[in-house]
């Protein structure tokens, strides 16, 4: 197995292990909502500390359900992920192309100065 298989495998095993341990160990149990996000959590805490805080602006768009929510969250990993993934792409498709260009230069030096060297001993 070469090394970038290795690591490929300990990275997935991570991800992995990243998205299974929390259920495993039963994080959250003690939770309403156990895996609520970020801004969930912050409105809650906000909440406690502050019943009377407004907010100073509201969303420009509010989606009429979770699953809309989800969805729209959902498009827009997906979006980043093919982006990023054509930037990696391309990156290593013109190092790819650097490389073979580099490496027909020298195999036409080579050939040029086998072929200059047969023409001197004619």
């Amino acid at each position: 197995m070469s090394r970038n298989t290795k690591i490929n495998l300990l990275l997935l095993l991570a991800v992995a292990a990243l998205a299974v341990l929390p259920l495993v160990l039963g994080l959250g149990d003690h939770k309403e909502e156990p895996f609520t996000g970020a801004d969930a959590e912050a409105e809650t805490a906000i909440t406690e500390l502050k019943p009377d805080y407004e907010p100073w602006f509201s969303p420009l768009y509010e989606p009429p359900s979770g699953e809309i929510e989800s969805a729209l969250f959902s498009l827009q990993a997906a979006l980043g992920a093919g982006v990023l993934a054509y930037y990696f792409g391309l990156r290593r498709g013109r190092r790819q192309g650097e490389q073979r260009a580099l490496e027909r230069e020298a195999d036409r030096a080579l050939t040029g100065a086998a072929g200059k060297s047969a023409a001197e001993r004619d």
